[in-house]
């Protein structure tokens, strides 16, 4: 089965130039974690979580309603297309540890690919145990000596 045909294709996404405060927002509005950043052509320059928002901006007392997207978003985002396989992207999410995989075609995106759908969508639920176990095994604020 193909990545198209389980991906979320309502995207929501904000700009580099909006702020943290208004991805918070659309987090909250949306009941999501990520939230993919474009430029206006809906090319991908980035990804903000809840996360990034609560350590790199809120954490560090950069007031949100001031702190561009840019500052805090992560680069270089790891994306599937959305002709792959299932099985290509639970390999991906498993080796670089990941929870959402954008999807992008030609640049642009065009979907949103978490362990949510996966598991709801995907019939490949001992895939994704066996992901998430990757993922935990390696991540180090689980693994604490």
């Amino acid at each position: 089965m193909q990545v198209s045909k389980i991906m979320n294709s309502n995207v929501v996404y904000l700009s580099p130039d909006d702020t943290a405060a208004s991805a918070a927002k659309l987090l909250m509005r949306h009941n999501i974690g990520a939230l993919p950043i474009c430029s206006r052509d809906g090319r991908l320059r980035g990804l903000v979580t809840d996360r990034d928002i609560t350590l790199r901006c809120i954490a560090l007392d950069n007031p949100p309603e001031e702190t561009k997207l840019r500052e805090i978003m992560t680069r270089g985002v790891v994306c599937i297309s959305p002709h792959e396989e299932i099985s290509d992207a639970i390999q991906l999410i498993s080796s670089e540890q990941i929870f959402r995989l954008p999807v992008v075609e030609n640049g642009r995106i065009v979907g949103m690919l978490s362990l949510s759908d996966l598991l709801l969508r995907g019939n490949c639920k001992n895939e994704i145990s066996e992901a998430l176990c990757e993922i935990y095994l390696h991540d180090r604020r689980f693994n604490k000596k």
